[in-house]
């Protein structure tokens, strides 16, 4: 293939300001016809998905168009949007990928491309580029946030994902939302999985170690009081690959430490680096990777104090980036991908291996799209019959959307209204809360909102509702804390989810400012405003602490849409920004960076 001079330029620009390894800049320049040829490269093959939420049917699923980065992420990749994001990683706008890889134009996009995802047509694309690397050659790698998400893995407690990754060929995988459901029911699907499960952070309490109740479970490590394995070896094309895991570090403080209350969490920078540095000792990996559910703004900082790591392949903030980022540390340097979410994405890292080291290797993200991937018959089989006992329920017709209906993005969704507008009328309150969950389907315009899709929006082991007083200061706090957990400089305090979702109140937003000083301007939707000492009624869900005393979310947003059977908002309540001006991870929604 020949290339301009201009676009050489330009893609050795792009390389420079991605810190590409030699070579890895010629994998941008060859655009195939097919979109899933993949021309094999070097020896070992790593194959990546991470946070599908148990969609196992096709879905569609948009992009942000509000990904801030503040401070040192202000416009580096993941906290890029819309145009910024296609022209950072010289993406020509309007195609295919286009749309697989940003907001823009989505609703007719989606109409016009179909959806994407379903572990039929991933199963199908997975195994043509297994068979195209060889036997032996690859490995399927898994980043967690896989058996939560839908109305069958909420009422088969995840099982029915084991099976589809069972299925898929998934070799190992670690977790975040796999601990949501009870600790005895984890050690059971873990069981049932057939690959390796691996988290080298989460360790037993000391007081639990004496009688744990999980001492013949084949992972645990009495000596190290570690719960899971830490690492895996694999023999990948005659190289010896070492699959380190990392759970999401903030998981008993994100959700409920009450499932799991034997097991702690952390970044555990330091174990980390004793892990991989055991390993490269003992074991003498040629290539030592980490399947990560940190967060790719984490991942980052990790890629930068722990050496001796060669891929971090992460997950936990749904970003799918098109190309790594390569990380400088004081022993070398570190690649760091992510790779979206929902199934709409199947990561493809071909590597050069040769005498113990990395020498290069070439990086695809490829989106799943269904109507370009014949589904596997089997696995449809599977499905077909996993969704059977529940299919009357799931596809009951609740009402139509008028408009697109979605969540993901930094402050607000259309669909996370729908939520709040349900909590705020079935529950008679002034103001409603909802977490900043970053899972969650999209509803085309015209469509029908079904019981599925409330599932996929609502879907967790701990969804009660509640009704209660608080004061004006309460509200605030609460706003503020997940603020900083956002937006906060140092990456090692921020959780990865968006800001709590409101309805009926309204505020200014500084992510740039500190604790205390991002949230001012607190209104009702009437305009009246919010006062520190005064009580007022609100509703909500997703309690961390404790049960909350009523009915599961999805009944409450169920009755709401049964009610209005036509959804147009009314008022997205979504915050007026101050100190954002030019920043590349916020875009209107024709993709123009605002100033």
């Amino acid at each position: 293939m020949t290339i301009s001079r201009r676009e050489f330029m330009r893609l050795v620009g792009l390389a420079g300001a991605a810190g590409m390894l030699p070579g890895s800049v010629f994998a941008q320049a060859r655009q195939p016809s097919d979109l899933y040829e993949v021309p094999r490269f070097g020896n070992v093959s790593l194959l990546h998905i991470t946070d599908t939420h148990a969609q196992l049917n096709p879905i569609y699923f948009r992009e942000p168009n509000v990904n801030i980065g503040i401070g040192p992420a202000f416009g580096k990749a993941p906290h890029l949007v819309g145009n910024a994001l296609l022209q950072h990683f010289g993406i020509e706008p309007g195609g295919i990928e286009a749309h697989a890889f940003s907001f823009l134009n989505f609703p007719e996009a989606a109409e016009k491309f179909g959806a994407v995802g379903g572990f039929a047509h991933l199963k199908t694309l997975v195994d043509r580029i297994r068979a195209e690397r060889g036997d032996g050659n690859s490995l399927l790698l898994d980043g967690g946030d896989t058996w939560q998400g839908s109305g069958t893995a909420y009422w088969t407690r995840g099982m029915d994902m084991v099976g589809a990754c069972n299925r898929l060929g998934v070799d190992v995988m670690t977790g975040h939302w796999e601990f949501t459901y009870r600790d005895e029911e984890v050690i059971k699907n873990i069981g049932a999985f057939n690959g390796d499960f691996v988290a080298q952070n989460v360790k037993v309490r000391e007081e639990a170690l004496f009688d744990y109740r999980f001492a013949d479970f084949g992972g645990f490590d009495e000596d190290a009081g570690l719960a899971f394995k830490p690492y895996t070896l694999k023999e990948v094309g005659g190289v010896k690959v070492a699959v380190v895991g990392q759970a999401f570090p903030y998981t008993p403080i994100a959700n409920p430490s009450r499932f799991i209350p034997d097991w702690t969490f952390g970044i555990q920078d330091a174990r980390m680096q004793e892990i991989v540095d055991q390993v490269r000792a003992e074991e003498s990996p040629d290539l030592v990777v980490v399947i990560s559910h940190n967060g790719m703004d984490v991942d980052l900082k990790m890629a930068s104090r722990v050496t001796g790591i060669d891929v971090i392949f992460g997950g936990h903030t749904h970003d799918g980036m098109p190309a790594p980022t390569v990380v400088d540390n004081a022993g070398g340097k570190t690649l760091v991908t992510n790779a979206g979410s929902n199934g709409k994405f199947l990561g493809v890292m071909d590597l050069d291996v040769r005498d113990g080291k990395l020498r290069d290797y070439r990086y695809r993200l490829l989106p799943v799209f269904s109507n370009l991937l014949p589904a596997d018959a089997e696995m449809a089989a599977y499905i077909e019959e996993v969704r059977a006992p529940y299919k009357d329920r799931l596809t009951e017709e609740l009402a139509t959307a008028e408009e697109l209906l979605y969540r993901r993005g930094n402050f607000n969704g259309t669909f996370d209204q729908v939520i709040c507008d349900a909590l705020r009328k079935v529950k008679d309150a002034q103001i409603s809360l909802s977490p900043g969950f970053r899972w969650g389907t999209t509803v085309l315009p015209g469509q029908k909102i079904t019981m599925d899709n409330v599932m996929d929006q609502t879907c967790i082991t701990y969804p009660e509702t509640y009704r209660r007083e608080m004061s004006g200061a309460e509200i605030k706090a609460i706003l503020e804390d997940v603020c900083d957990n956002l937006f906060n400089k140092d990456p090692y305090v921020q959780q990865g989810g968006d800001m709590v979702r409101v309805g009926g109140l309204d505020y200014v937003c500084d992510p740039a400012a500190g604790m205390g000083e991002r949230i001012t301007e607190m209104q009702l939707d009437d305009g009246t405003r919010i006062e520190a000492d005064k009580k007022y009624v609100v509703a909500g869900w997703a309690t961390v602490g404790s049960q909350a005393p009523d009915e599961p979310i999805w009944e409450t947003v169920a009755t709401y849409l049964r009610d209005v059977k036509t959804v147009k908002l009314a008022k997205l309540n979504t915050p007026k920004l101050k100190g954002v001006q030019g920043n590349p991870g916020l875009a209107d929604y024709a993709g123009t960076v605002l100033s």
